[in-house]
C-alpha cells in the first residue's frame, strides 16, 4: 500500500504527512523477533528519549523504560535552517492528489482583511480570525503565509488545532517543527524553556480552545505572533490575552457572481445570475456555497450536453435513440442551500463509496492510498479529487474531511445506514496496515484521526486488535495524545472481549506514559493493575518489566518527597511556657509562629472545665514529632516532665504543634489522706465557669509543701472534731425524751436534697436486723418524738450512708414529714469554703442516728 497507481517519490513522501525528508537512523529495526499481527518482517523497536528516561517501544512485550545512562545526554538541539523549514512546511500541507492538478481558487474580496492581518502580525501582535464554517478562513491563511515568509526569524509555522483542547500537544508539535530533535520528547520544564526562544509566525487553523488554555499557549511562547482561525462558537479568549479580533463576513453579490463564474468557467446567463442572487441571500454570501453551486452548474452542463461537440452530433435517421428534448433545470433554492445530496448523486460510484466511509468515520476521510483497499476499486484514489472539486471536502491539516454540514445532509438520505459495517472494515484494514513493518510511524501519525474514528466505531474484537498494533506506532511517532486515546480505547475493548493479556499490555503502556509525563499516582495505579493481571497469567517477562517501571515510580516519589521542604517544628517548650489547662477536644492545634514572636510567649486562654479547674496540674508540651494520644476515662494522667532548656531556632516561621487533650474528671483516685482532704476542702472557692485570664506557668516544687500538708491535716481534724461534738450534743439533749412507739421516720438530709425513703417494710415474723457496721457510740440515743436531726455540714470521706431496712411494724404507714421542726438550739458548723452542693444519699433513722456530712464533688 506504500505505492499505489504508479505514484512517484514526491507523491509518496507527501502522502506520509509529517514524515521528514530523511528518516531518522534510530528507526532501524532491531534483531528479528516475534512479529506483530499482520507484519511481514521483524517488529519495529524504536528507542526514544523522554525527559530523563530512555523509552524503548517494543510492540511485542510492551515498552521498557529506564533512566538515562551517564554520558548519553543529548546536547541542546539546533533550529532548522530555511531549507529544512521549507521542506517541513510542504509536509504539513495536504497530500498531492492523483490525477489532473486542481487549480487553486482566487481570493476574492479579502484584500482589506489580508492587509490588516499582515500588518498586525508584522508588529508581533496575535490575531483571532473569526468566521463561520465555509467563510474561506483556510484560503486566507494560505495568503497570509505567502506574505509573512520573511517576517519572523523562525519563519512561518502551520499547525492544526482540530481535536486539541489543551496546549500541551501543540507545544510539542511546535517544538518538533522548529528544532531538529528526532526521537526526543522533552519534559515539560525543558519544553517550556525551549519554546520560549522560538520567534515565528504561527498559523493555527481550526482552533478549538480558548480561555485559560489559550492563555497558557500564549504565555509559553512570548516571541511568537499567532493567527488563530476559529468559528464563532469557539470559546473566546480571556480579557487579559490582548488578542486582536478580525471577523469574516459573507461576500457581496458581485463577488459571489464572480466566484460562481470562475468555478463554472463561462459567463452566467440571466436565469443563472438571478438564481445566484437568491442563493447569496439564503447562504449569507458564504464562499463554500458558491463553490458547491459552481459544481452543480458544471454537472448540469454535462447532463444537458451543452458543449459544442455535443451540439454537432445529431442522431441519425436510423438511430433508435430519439433526441432528448428535455433539459435539466436549475437546482432549486433548497438544493442550493443543502447541495450534498444532489452533488453526491452525480459523482462516480467510487466517490459515493468514499462518502459512506467518511460518514462512518465521523467525517474523516482516509488517505487516498487506502481507498482502493477499502472500496474495492483500483481507481478509487481519484475519488478524493472529484469530491474536493465538488466542495464536499475541505482540507484540515495534512488530511481531508467532509465540509461543514455535508455529513448531516448525507446521513439524512441514507449514507449512514451501513456505518457499522464500514467502520469494521476500516478497523480491520488499519490493523493490518499499522502493524506492517514497512510503514513508518510518521505515516501512522498522519492517519491518527481516521484510525481513532475506526477504533471508536468497530466491534470490541476489531478494536482490540487495531489498538494493539497502532499504539506502538503512535508512541514511536511522538504523537502521545493519540497514543493515550488508543490505549484507553484498547483497554476497554480488551476488557469487554475478555482478553486479559491484551488488557495487561494496555495498562502497562498507560503506566509508562504516565511516568514519562510525571503523573506518578496514575502511573502507580496502572502499573500495579498490569502486574496483577500478568501475575495471574504467569507472564514472567511482563511482570519483570512492570516491576522495573514501578521501581522508577517509587524512586521518583522518594525524590519528590526529599526535594520538598520539610515540616519545621518548634523546639520543646520550657517549663515557663507550659499550659495549665486543656480544652475538651482530641485534635491538635497547629499555630505558625515566627521566631521573632516566640521571644515573648503569647498569652493564650484555654478553655477549662469547671469541675476540674481546681485540680488541673501543669503539663509540659510533648515532643512535636509524637503528639500525645487523648486520655480516656479511668486512665492515669501522665506526670509532668522536667523543664527542658530552649533550643535556638532560625528566624523563619515554624509550626507549633500543641496537642490538646481532655482531662477526665476523677480519672485517678486519691491515695493519701492529704489528697483526700485537699479534694474535699479546696483552698479557694470554686466557681461555675472559671476562665483564667492567663496560663499558670509550671513552677518547681516549693519547700513549704510539707508545711501545707500539716496545716491541712490540722484543719481537717478540727472540722471533724466539731462535727462529732455537734452530733454528741444532739444525742445528749434528746436522751430524756422517750421515742414514740410508732413515729414518722426522720430524714437526716436537708430539705432541698431530701429524697423518698428507701426503707423496706418487714413483717412481725421477720428476723431482727443486724446492727450496722458503723454504729454510733453508746452515748448516742434516739431523738425524741417531734424532733428531727438538723442538717449535718459534712461527713467522713469514704463512709457510706446506712441503708438498713426499718424495723417498724408493717401496719405503720406514717409518711415522712417534710415540715418537721428542727432543733434550733443545736449548734451548726458551716464550712468556710464550699462548692456547689450535690445531692447525697439519705439514711432513715429507726432507733439509731447516723451522722452524715455533705460530699463535695469536684
Amino acid at each position: 500500500m506504500d505505492r499505489t497507481q504508479g505514484q512517484n517519490e514526491r507523491d509518496e513522501q507527501a502522502a506520509g504527512g509529517t514524515a521528514p525528508p530523511a528518516p531518522a537512523p534510530a528507526a532501524a529495526p532491531a534483531s528479528p523477533g516475534p512479529a506483530s499481527p499482520g507484519s511481514a518482517g521483524p517488529a519495529r523497536v524504536v528507542t526514544l528519549t523522554a525527559g530523563d528516561f530512555t523509552l524503548t517501544v517494543n510492540p511485542v512485550d510492551g515498552s521498557e523504560i529506564e533512566p538515562l545512562r551517564p554520558g548519553t545526554e543529548r546536547a541542546r538541539p539546533a533550529k532548522r535552517d530555511a531549507a529544512a523549514r521549507a521542506a517541513r512546511d510542504t509536509a504539513a500541507r495536504p497530500p498531492v492528489l492523483p490525477g489532473p492538478p486542481i487549480s487553486a481558487g482566487s481570493l476574492l474580496a479579502r484584500g482589506e482583511e489580508l492587509e490588516r492581518l499582515v500588518r498586525l502580525l508584522g508588529r508581533g501582535r496575535s490575531v483571532r480570525l473569526t468566521g463561520p464554517s465555509g467563510s474561506g478562513r483556510s484560503a486566507l491563511l494560505d495568503a497570509v503565509a505567502a506574505q509573512c515568509a520573511g517576517v519572523a526569524p523562525d519563519g512561518v509555522v502551520r499547525l492544526s488545532g482540530h481535536g486539541h483542547q489543551q496546549p500541551g500537544e501543540l507545544l510539542h508539535t511546535l517544538y518538533a517543527t522548529v528544532y531538529e530533535a528526532p526521537r526526543e520528547r522533552p519534559e515539560r520544564d525543558e519544553l517550556l524553556a525551549r519554546v520560549r526562544d522560538i520567534g515565528a509566525v504561527v498559523l493555527l487553523d481550526d482552533l478549538e480552545m480558548g480561555g485559560s488554555a489559550l492563555d497558557e499557549l500564549l504565555r509559553a511562547t512570548p516571541e511568537c505572533a499567532y493567527l488563530l482561525a476559529a468559528t464563532p462558537d469557539t470559546k473566546a479568549p480571556s480579557g487579559d490575552s490582548h488578542i486582536e479580533e478580525v471577523f469574516l463576513t459573507g461576500l457581496a453579490k458581485p463577488d459571489c457572481l464572480a466566484l460562481l463564474e470562475a468555478g463554472v468557467g463561462r459567463p452566467l446567463t440571466d436565469e443563472e445570475a438571478a438564481w445566484a442572487g437568491d442563493l447569496r441571500f439564503a447562504s449569507e454570501g458564504l464562499p463554500l456555497r458558491f463553490v458547491q453551486a459552481a459544481a452543480m452548474l458544471r454537472q448540469r452542463d454535462e447532463l444537458n450536453h451543452s458543449d459544442e461537440d455535443d451540439d454537432e452530433e445529431e442522431p441519425g435517421v436510423f438511430e433508435e435513440r430519439p433526441r432528448d428534448s428535455g433539459a435539466v433545470p436549475l437546482p432549486t433554492l433548497a438544493e442550493g442551500a443543502a447541495p450534498a445530496e444532489l452533488l453526491a448523486s452525480r459523482v462516480s460510484e467510487s466517490a459515493r463509496a468514499a462518502l459512506r466511509i467518511a460518514c462512518a468515520l465521523g467525517g474523516e476521510l482516509p488517505h487516498h492510498a487506502h481507498l482502493p483497499a477499502l472500496v474495492g476499486d483500483t481507481h478509487a484514489d481519484t475519488a478524493v479529487a472529484e469530491l474536493l472539486a465538488c466542495g464536499l471536502l475541505t482540507p484540515v491539516g495534512t488530511r481531508y474531511r467532509l465540509a461543514a454540514g455535508v455529513a448531516r445532509q448525507l446521513e439524512d438520505v441514507g449514507y449512514g445506514d451501513t456505518a457499522s459495517e464500514e467502520a469494521r472494515t476500516a478497523a480491520r484494514h488499519y490493523a493490518w496496515w499499522t502493524g506492517h513493518a514497512s510503514v513508518v510511524p510518521e505515516r501512522v501519525a498522519a492517519e491518527a484521526d481516521a484510525v481513532l474514528a475506526a477504533l471508536a466505531g468497530a466491534d470490541v474484537v476489531a478494536a482490540a486488535v487495531l489498538a494493539r498494533t497502532a499504539a506502538p506506532a503512535f508512541a514511536a511517532s511522538l504523537h502521545w495524545e493519540a497514543w493515550e486515546r488508543v490505549l484507553r480505547s484498547g483497554a476497554e475493548a480488551a476488557r469487554k472481549a475478555g482478553e486479559v493479556a491484551e488488557q495487561a499490555y494496555f495498562h502497562h503502556e498507560l503506566g509508562v506514559l504516565a511516568l514519562c509525563e510525571g503523573r506518578l499516582d496514575r502511573a502507580r495505579a496502572e502499573l500495579e493493575t498490569s502486574i496483577g493481571l500478568r501475575g495471574a497469567l504467569a507472564d514472567k517477562r511482563g511482570t519483570v518489566a512492570g516491576r522495573r517501571a514501578l521501581a522508577l515510580v517509587v524512586d521518583r516519589e522518594t525524590a519528590a518527597a526529599t526535594a520538598s521542604p520539610p515540616l519545621r517544628l518548634e523546639a520543646p517548650a520550657t517549663a515557663s511556657e507550659a499550659v495549665t489547662a486543656a480544652t475538651p477536644a482530641t485534635e491538635a492545634a497547629t499555630v505558625a509562629t515566627p521566631a521573632a514572636a516566640r521571644k515573648t510567649p503569647a498569652t493564650r486562654t484555654p478553655a477549662v472545665r469547671p469541675a476540674a479547674a481546681a485540680r488541673t496540674t501543669p503539663a509540659t508540651r510533648p515532643a512535636p514529632a509524637l503528639p500525645a494520644p487523648p486520655l480516656t476515662a479511668g486512665a492515669p494522667a501522665a506526670p509532668a516532665g522536667p523543664a527542658v532548656a530552649p533550643v535556638p531556632v532560625s528566624s523563619e516561621a515554624v509550626t507549633r504543634m500543641t496537642p490538646v487533650v481532655p482531662v477526665t474528671e476523677g480519672s485517678q483516685p486519691p491515695t493519701t489522706l492529704s489528697a483526700v482532704f485537699e479534694d474535699a476542702f479546696p483552698m479557694s472557692p470554686k466557681q461555675d465557669a472559671p476562665a483564667p485570664a492567663a496560663p499558670v506557668p509550671a513552677a518547681p516544687p516549693r519547700r513549704d509543701a510539707g508545711r501545707r500538708k500539716l496545716v491541712l491535716l490540722s484543719a481537717a481534724g478540727a472540722l471533724t472534731a466539731v462535727a462529732l461534738g455537734t452530733v454528741v450534743s444532739f444525742a445528749m439533749s434528746s436522751s430524756d425524751a422517750e421515742p414514740p412507739a410508732q413515729g414518722p421516720a426522720v430524714s437526716s438530709t436537708p430539705e432541698p436534697f431530701r429524697t423518698p425513703s428507701t426503707a423496706q417494710e418487714t413483717g412481725g415474723n421477720d428476723p431482727a436486723s443486724e446492727q450496722p457496721a458503723t454504729a454510733p457510740s453508746a452515748d448516742a440515743t434516739v431523738p425524741a418524738a417531734g424532733t428531727s436531726a438538723g442538717p449535718v455540714p459534712g461527713r467522713t470521706p469514704g463512709r457510706t450512708p446506712s441503708k438498713r431496712p426499718s424495723t417498724k411494724p408493717a401496719n405503720s404507714q406514717s409518711p415522712t414529714s417534710s415540715s418537721a421542726p428542727t432543733n434550733t438550739q443545736a449548734p451548726t458548723q458551716e464550712p468556710t469554703e464550699t462548692a456547689a452542693p450535690t445531692p447525697t444519699e439519705t439514711g432513715t433513722v429507726t432507733g439509731t442516728a447516723t451522722a452524715t456530712s455533705p460530699v463535695v464533688t469536684p
